[in-house]
């Protein structure tokens, strides 16, 4: 078998993805996240067991396509009037969580008994989080338009250039020439930096729009021109030392004002999820878990600091901003890992002969700890939450006042006969008919630009989670007859973290004497959800074929179109 993989390199990835899909299988079978899966297959297909992975470059260069492509999706649905308001508190959690992980992170190491330069280079790798685990994490729970998730993506890019600055000192001590050239290579990231931005805003002045409408008349040539655009700046930007990562959300940001992002994001979705497989298959691979040895102490401690001190440091910064502390926990467990680049900022330092390799060992064995179990932890974050609740109190203000001002006042003041939870196609569609029908409707969403559009409509809108007790409370449902959730369930089915399921239990938990429907795509789900206590579940899909086949056989029967023959020819007899 071996020889046969080794012999080609489509045989090796026909093994991988057969591999991956076997491992995502088990991952499915087993209710446990699917990323854990996929590492899993890596670590099996890496040098440390099977040696399924040999062809690096091949799969490097698929990973790397596949990181391109989901940070174009998320910039796809970036808008910038939300970037700046959420600049300051993205950029003080994230240059916070980085100092605070680098300082505490230093004197553990020199605690453990690491040398000063040896807990410099772990400190720092420990300030690291996967940008691409946590986007594609939220992705799967719905949540990258969530308040929380906007903000964690947003420190997170903040991350991401403190990566890009170490890199560049780093990589300065490589080639021997001291502060002259670090100073150099971050005059050259910043300059270059600053270029590509600038054509950026050109593009998006002059050209996205009247380009993409050409472009969206063969919607094959869109979606193969979005992918090219977002490989061709994620390329620019790692030439210029900004990465890969940025230039592909830069990418999409680009194109996130045209009308036409729906209709790529559609068509780029699978092609996300396929190219994907190979970077969690490489991340796996590139865990040696020979390098391990005798770190085992050491890596628990520092996974401990790593999964409960970065969030605690994000909730403190957050719940001094004006935050809730639920909001700040939520995204908080989006830092509780370090990322793939703390392995290879690591690697570099051996190869400097700064570091021994105990150390990349260390390193390696803390991110496999805390990848899976942030995984977890992100995965059922809502139960997480509930058990750390009142733990947490003292670092929420006693007015939460950034996002009352989200939320505004009508939750709490005006009377509503349906709550319709998710104001998407299909939610916004049910309260507006709802309304015409002379019902008073309130909207909650936790999109904070999706509660804007809704009232410049003059509708009634407030911004929170559904899922979110504290937030369920403040709302009218004394008087309420309905309330109405549009928000999926999760791909996997109905699940203890579903959010339909947090919904009706917080509802029923504040006193709701109405009735609560809920949405399916399956019947299976539909019996499922009734059995946990939805009133009633909409079937999107099966709802409206039944409505058509009514229209359809309601409708008056058309006349007989008369038979015209031509010239010469003759009827049957």
């Amino acid at each position: 078998m071996e020889d046969l993989i080794a012999g080609s390199v489509f045989h090796e990835v026909a093994a991988l993805l057969v591999l991956g899909a076997a491992a995502g299988l088990v991952a499915l079978l087993l209710r446990q996240p699917l990323i854990v899966g996929l590492i899993g297959a890596g670590i099996l297909a890496g040098p440390s067991a099977l040696g399924l992975a040999r062809s690096d470059a091949h799969i490097a260069l698929l990973a790397e396509l596949g990181i391109a492509v989901l940070l174009f999706l998320v910039g796809l649905k970036l808008d910038l009037r939300l970037v700046r308001s959420l600049g300051p508190v993205a950029t003080a959690t994230g240059l916070g969580q980085v100092a605070f992980t680098a300082g505490i992170g230093f004197l553990l190491c020199l605690a453990l008994g690491l040398d000063a330069l040896t807990s410099l280079y772990v400190a720092v790798a420990l300030t690291f989080s996967s940008t691409i685990i946590i986007v594609k994490l939220l992705s799967d729970k719905r949540e990258i338009d969530s308040l929380h998730g906007r903000i964690a993506l947003g420190f997170l890019i903040v991350q991401d250039i403190v990566v890009v600055l170490a890199m560049v000192v780093v990589s300065a001590m490589a080639m021997g020439t001291g502060e002259a050239s670090a100073m150099g290579g971050l005059l050259r990231v910043l300059v270059g930096g600053g270029l590509l931005l600038g054509a950026v805003a050109l593009f998006m002045r002059f050209l996205a729009l009247p380009l993409t409408r050409r472009l969206a008349r063969a919607p094959e040539l869109l979606a193969g021109f979005a992918i090219g655009w977002a490989a061709l700046l994620a390329a620019v930007a790692d030439h210029i030392g900004l990465g890969k990562e940025l230039g592909g959300l830069i990418a999409g940001v680009s194109l996130a004002s045209t009308p036409y992002r729906e209709a790529v994001a559609g068509r780029l979705s699978s092609l996300r999820d396929f190219l994907l497989l190979f970077f969690f298959i490489a991340l796996g691979a590139r865990l040696d878990l020979g390098l391990l040895g005798a770190q085992t102490g050491a890596a628990v401690v520092l996974s401990l600091f790593v999964l409960i001190g970065n969030p605690l440091i994000v909730v403190a910064i957050m719940g001094a901003m004006g935050y809730r502390r639920r909001t700040g926990f939520l995204a908080g467990l989006t830092v509780a890992q370090i990322s793939e680049f703390s392995l290879i900022f690591m690697a570099m330092g051996v190869a400097l002969g700064h570091v021994a390799e105990p150390a990349l060992g260390l390193v390696t064995l803390v991110g496999l700890v805390t990848i899976a179990l942030s995984t977890y932890m992100i995965t059922h974050s809502q139960r997480l939450f509930a058990w750390v609740d009142t733990l947490l109190r003292p670092f929420e203000r006693r007015r939460p006042w950034r996002e009352e001002a989200a939320a505004g006042e009508a939750g709490g003041k005006c009377r509503a006969d349906v709550l319709v939870f998710g104001l998407g196609r299909y939610g916004g569609t049910i309260a507006r008919r709802l309304q015409e029908r002379g019902l008073v409707v309130l909207g909650v969403d936790f999109d904070p630009e999706v509660v804007r559009r809704w009232r410049q409509q003059g509708c009634e809108a407030v911004y929170g989670d559904a899922t979110d007790p504290e937030f369920l409370a403040e709302l009218p449902l004394a008087g309420a007859r309905w309330a109405v959730s549009s928000i999926p369930g999760h791909p996997g089915g109905v699940t203890h973290e579903d959010h339909r399921l947090a919904l009706i239990h917080a509802l029923r938990g504040q006193g709701f004497a109405g009735r609560v429907a809920v949405t399916a795509h399956r019947e299976a789900e539909a019996e499922a959800l009734r059995a946990r206590g939805a009133d009633l579940v909409l079937l999107p899909f099966q709802d409206a074929a039944a409505r058509a086949a009514e229209l359809l056989d309601a409708a008056p029967e058309a006349p007989p179109v008369p038979v015209r023959l031509s010239a010469g020819s003759a009827a049957s007899p």
